[in-house]
């Protein structure tokens, strides 16, 4: 199996975990605010880690070793504090925003980090295949029959949920720039001990978050916590060494066909035809990323 077959498998089961932890998230929102929510998330996220990184190292043997040179710490602490800093940018505003727009437009808006990862790239002077190019556009529309139903105006979530998804641009690239030059795991650990110290200050200067609150939504806490947090995006840090970025953007918009499928499976949310054809397309788009290229006589 090549290394970007099987990281494009790791971003698709990525994209399933947050798809599946989409019902998770709005449940909690019924019993805390964005930054409580945010906080304690990323805070489970950080604490399961911990073990898992000591796992890694005694799998790797590198328990009694030095973990890295100081160099590689102060990519490794610089890379997780941007990350960090990005994800808390990007989550604070589609959790804000969400509450203003409809859930289909803000699943379509936020996949449109589709296309701003390859226009960001263009100036980082990344080369994006033509395939790729159209894959984008057949993905986005995609995104339009599946997430929007029949409200087409712009209001203020609208543009918080852009927002959203330009901080999410800006996360893959900055874990492109990180992802293969430093421990995955560790700067998955770092970026949410990061993301929860900053939502630590709105969350207890804007929303006064009590014990009996986060304890009343400990279950879907934990789920995106353990799941959505500490798999999902370690698991992308891991795959996004070995793919492009914009790719690692298409596959990850999986999430939202995920999301509309696990509602139809376990909350008996019919999908109409038009769903069914968005869905279709998504797929189709990220398989021909996959399609390898005709290598040049």
């Amino acid at each position: 199996m090549s290394k970007q077959l099987r990281a494009g498998l790791m971003l698709t089961l990525t994209a399933l975990i947050w798809g599946s932890a989409f019902v998770a998230q709005s449940v909690g929102m019924d019993y805390v605010e964005p930054f409580t929510y945010l906080f304690s998330r990323n805070v489970i996220g950080g604490i399961i880690l911990i073990p898992i990184m000591k796992f890694v190292d005694k799998l790797n043997g590198k328990e009694n070793n030095p973990s890295a040179e100081p160099k590689d710490k102060r990519t490794l602490i610089i890379g997780g504090i941007c990350c960090g800093i990005a994800l808390f940018v990007a989550s604070s505003f589609q959790q804000i925003g969400i509450k203003y727009t409809s859930v289909g437009k803000a699943g379509f808006i936020t996949s449109l980090y589709m296309i701003i990862v390859p226009i960001f790239g263009i100036f980082l002077k990344k080369h994006v295949p033509k395939k790729v190019w159209i894959a984008v556009v057949i993905a986005i529309i995609g995104m339009y029959f599946l997430c929007m139903t029949g409200e087409t105006g712009i209001n203020n979530g609208d543009i918080l949920v852009l927002l959203c998804a330009v901080g999410f641009s800006f996360h893959i690239l900055i874990i492109d720039h990180f992802s293969p030059k430093v421990d995955g795991v560790r700067l998955s650990c770092i970026q949410f001990w990061i993301c929860a110290l900053i939502s630590f200050f709105p969350m207890v200067i804007l929303e006064k978050p009590t014990f009996s609150m986060i304890l009343a939504a400990w279950a879907p806490i934990l789920y995106a916590g353990a799941l959505s947090s500490g798999a999902g995006y370690t698991l992308q840090i891991i795959a996004q060494k070995d793919i492009e970025p914009t790719i690692a953007s298409l596959i990850c918009s999986l999430e939202s066909v995920f999301s509309v499928l696990f509602g139809w499976l376990i909350l008996h949310q019919a999908l109409s035809g038009k769903e069914l054809f968005g869905c279709a397309l998504v797929f189709a788009a990220v398989i021909l990323t996959q399609i390898p290229e005709k290598s040049k006589a």
